[in-house]
């Protein structure tokens, strides 16, 4: 383990990632089934980015933030799983400071902006589908590159700010992040210093980053699911309503595997299975986006024909 010294204290100037090393018999099937879910995971989002540029039948504001958010998981899934594969590879990852810092940045950073892009996506369709007469003057170019915006600054400027603070910390004690990234809870679990301020600053801007944009979210569905139970036919409520259902089941996955990582304890005797419910919302979502938006997608079906 390669250290420095600081005063009377030995600082920890790099840390190794354990990964899945608590169960090395099915290590080899991991790297085989995280390896194919990459690459379909590039494949899947990088199809659906060519093809919102590509196709004019996709330049609407739905499929602007469909095109921002499968860029969005596609940098989200390269922020994870090339270092997860090579720690498979190499049987001990090792990161350093400043590596596992900027891993935390990026990976959060993405984080964040996914929340406020998902928020972007439900008021496209609520003014959709509760106000289609307003639709094309409120939902124009600079409003989508506005919503866009935001959504990508607040989620990096968040994340800068908690990154900036991690520099600071001390750490003098073991070296092992029992995870496969550096995510805050196992790093700042290694530091020898007082993190209160840090953990404090961290909740105030995640619950900012979350709750907000998961109220609101929330509040979107309940105006669309009122719209759509007025509609006299049956055919007008199943043809508004798949409109949305596709960003639902994304919404749905991506905030349920959050809750279960992020507010359950997270007892030792759990720890794998914590590890398991990460991969849902770091790996399978990414993975999914485009399977679901593709399957579920008159448009999308279209234009791959």
């Amino acid at each position: 383990m390669t250290r420095a010294e600081q005063g009377n204290e030995t600082a920890v100037v790099e840390f190794i990632i354990l990964g899945f090393q608590s169960i090395p018999e099915v290590e080899c099937m991991l790297f085989v089934i995280f390896l194919v879910t990459y690459f379909t995971t590039l494949s899947g989002n990088l199809l659906i980015m060519v093809l919102v540029v590509t196709d004019h039948r996709l330049h609407s504001p739905m499929f602007f933030f469909l095109g921002n958010l499968s860029f969005l998981e596609t940098c989200y899934t390269s922020t994870i799983l090339p270092r997860m594969l090579a720690s498979f590879l190499k049987k001990k990852y090792v990161i350093s400071l400043n590596g596992c810092f900027l891993q935390y940045f990026f990976f959060t950073g993405l984080a964040g902006a996914e929340c406020c892009l998902l928020t972007a996506m439900s008021y496209d369709r609520y003014i959709a589908i509760c106000k289609p007469l307003h639709y094309t003057t409120i939902m124009n170019g600079r409003c989508c590159l506005q919503l866009a915006g935001v959504s990508w600054v607040n989620g990096l400027l968040a994340s800068a700010i908690v990154t900036s603070l991690m520099p600071q910390l001390t750490f003098c004690g073991p070296n092992e992040i029992d995870h496969f990234f550096c995510d805050f809870a196992p790093v700042v679990k290694l530091s020898c210093s007082d993190t209160h301020w840090i953990e404090l600053v961290t909740f105030i801007l995640a619950s900012l980053l979350t709750l907000p944009p998961f109220l609101l979210t929330l509040i979107s569905y309940v105006c669309i699911s009122y719209t759509v139970l007025r509609i006299p036919s049956s055919t007008g409520r199943h043809k508004a309503f798949s409109t949305c259902s596709s960003h639902l089941t994304v919404v749905t996955l991506f905030y349920g595997t959050l809750m279960v990582v992020y507010l359950l304890p997270k007892p030792n005797t759990l720890g794998d299975l914590h590890k398991v419910f990460s991969v849902c919302y770091t790996v399978l979502t990414p993975l999914v986006n485009p399977l679901i938006y593709s399957l579920r997608n008159n448009n999308i079906k279209k234009a791959l024909r």
